[in-house]
């Protein structure tokens, strides 16, 4: 399964996984708004045996299959707190 990872302009720690195919104007409008302008990471392929830093690949395989992108938030985040995260530091 192939996916792009963007990063948020505003919330340190925070990444979207986008579908190959999708973009990150088909996300809700209310993500997108406290997301910030994304900022490209990288390209992957997934696989049920790939090891990823942060997330379970298979949450996150099940994810794109079913919405078409996976949020990942700060270690200990919770995704609904995602609107009182505090804003990405200046050096950061």
């Amino acid at each position: 399964m192939k996916c792009s990872v963007v990063r948020s302009s505003l919330k340190s720690f925070t990444y979207i996984y986008l579908l190959e195919g999708h973009k990150f104007e088909d996300l809700p409008e209310a993500l997108r708004q406290v997301f910030g302008k994304p900022v490209f990471v990288m390209n992957l392929e997934l696989t049920p045996d790939r090891k990823l830093a942060y997330e379970d690949v298979n949450q996150v395989m099940h994810n794109l299959a079913n919405q078409g992108y996976h949020l990942q938030m700060p270690p200990g985040e919770d995704a609904t707190g995602l609107l009182d995260l505090p804003a990405r530091s200046k050096d950061g």
